[in-house]
């Protein structure tokens, strides 16, 4: 992940992890590292006393977590902590819905048992959670701190806006959130909400309560200070049982919200695509096959569609990232896998031509997906010419994407669809005639070839198709 030097030579800090300044996240010979001030190292020590943290941790629902006794001495903190390593880090905007909501759910689980346990979490935020697959882990263990008497939930605006909100966008108006919440990192605005939600739409469940009410409290309170705030709750009787009630309020409303995208062109492509039968299993024994040659650690499958490959691969592979541009797709395959039980594919959302930048604070707080994903096998099937014909991507530079993507002597595998299969000429017939002169084998192959060894291809049975795996260059 992209970094920045931090202390001493080999310690980096996350870039994500800089706006609580009583503890940062950084990285250290492999190890992901937190360290806490004293306040913070307190509130640690509380917090590993307390029964409904160690539930959390043997239910898998937070993230492996130990201190480091005695604390580094090169560690300027007043306790480390040493968190265990997630797969691959994603961001809320390439999640699918279910992910989202999935999320959300476990959000509000962690932070009902907290309260109920005196403690609770200092925000609310998406990105306090992360993926084993396709079960949602909270990783935020510094955002946890005794509860006060009489004071609301911090994180509840934050929640609103990463996660309820892109909720309600979608689940009302099956609008998709995921460019909304790209586009800001702090997430939906009530004022803009509330635009989108007015008239008969703000009866919509949850939408009074927690647009319309949550924007005009705001307003009200605009001026006052967060003292002020606390302590006219107090005076109102604000106790941990409201809150407890609040959660409760909006678990049922998480629940209630479960919105299925419809069907997608993309939907039933494994029925209504050219594969053969024979050229189907041809297919998933060259894959298999070079799984087993690279013994990968990271698998990433490009235009993962229903999973099909990416369960292959993860077979023999220790994770798999299926990135796959239609939502609905990605979402029928996270249901799947999470049905499943599944902790080693992840699935994501996300448009090649397109992927994510990164955001947020000088651009690296959310690192670029580019920045995130060095693979050490990478699957680009029946993909290439949706990005150089669909998108007008010249063939060189789709393959400098794919071997930008993949780790210095990994192996990628790519299929090339010549220009008279029926789905290439389907995309060639929405284009002006000879705009592709270059989309052919002979041009493609020397170009495979000056970006790695070829070390294996096979032409599927129909003989409209053909697969590669590559090492790539060092």
């Amino acid at each position: 992940m992209t970094g920045v030097a931090f202390f001493d030579t080999g310690v980096r800090a996350e870039p994500g992890s800089f706006r609580d300044p009583g503890n940062r996240v950084f990285h250290r010979h492999g190890e992901v590292l937190r360290g806490l001030d004293e306040r913070s190292a307190r509130d640690w020590h509380a917090l590993a006393a307390a029964d409904f943290f160690r539930d959390l941790l043997a239910a898998g629902k937070v993230c492996g977590t130990e201190e480091l006794t005695p604390a580094p001495v090169d560690l300027p903190w007043a306790a480390v902590l040493r968190h265990e390593r997630i797969p691959f880090v994603s961001h809320p905007y390439e999640w699918t819905y279910g992910m989202l909501r999935d999320a959300a759910l476990l959000h509000l689980d962690v932070l009902r048992m907290a309260l109920a346990d005196g403690f609770t979490t200092k925000d609310g935020s998406a990105y306090n959670l992360q993926w084993r697959g396709a079960t949602p882990v909270f990783i935020d263990v510094g955002s946890f701190e005794p509860a006060r008497d009489g004071e609301p939930w911090a994180g509840y605006r934050q929640f609103c806006q990463t996660l309820l909100y892109p909720m309600l966008l979608q689940a009302h108006l099956g609008v998709d959130f995921q460019p909304w919440l790209r586009a800001r990192i702090d997430g939906i605005e009530p004022d803009q909400m509330r635009r989108l939600f007015g008239g008969t739409r703000r009866w919509r469940p949850g939408v009074l309560t927690h647009v319309h009410l949550h924007g005009a409290m705001q307003a009200r309170n605009a001026r006052a200070s967060t003292a002020d705030v606390r302590a006219q709750l107090r005076a109102a009787g604000y106790s941990r049982e409201l809150a407890l009630a609040t959660v409760r309020g909006l678990e049922k409303l998480v629940r209630r919200l479960d919105h299925r995208p419809g069907e997608s062109y993309w939907s039933d492509y494994q029925r209504t695509c050219a594969y053969s039968v024979p050229d189907r299993q041809a297919k998933e024994e060259f894959v298999d096959r070079a799984v087993a040659a690279a013994a990968p650690g990271l698998v990433l499958d490009l235009g993962a569609n229903d999973g099909r490959y990416a369960r292959i691969a993860a077979r023999q592979a220790g994770y798999v990232v299926a990135v796959e541009q239609d939502a609905a797709v990605a979402d029928a395959l996270y249901r799947a896998l999470r049905a499943a039980g599944e902790r080693r594919v992840l699935p994501l959302v996300m448009d090649l031509a397109d992927p994510s930048p990164g955001g947020g604070w000088r651009g690296v707080e959310r690192a670029a997906f580019g920045d995130r994903a060095r693979a050490d096998l990478v699957l680009a099937l029946a993909v290439v010419h949706h990005l150089a014909i669909g998108r007008n991507v010249p063939l060189a530079e789709v393959l400098d994407q794919f071997v930008a993507l993949t780790a210095p002597g990994g192996s990628l595998v790519v299929e090339f669809v010549h220009p008279e299969d029926p789905m290439a000429r389907r995309l060639l017939a929405n284009k002006p005639g000879g705009l592709f002169p270059d989309y052919r084998r002979e041009a493609f192959e020397p170009l495979l070839a000056a970006r790695g060894r070829i070390v294996r291809q096979a032409e599927l049975p129909s003989g409209t198709r053909t697969l590669y795996q590559v090492v790539v260059h060092g």
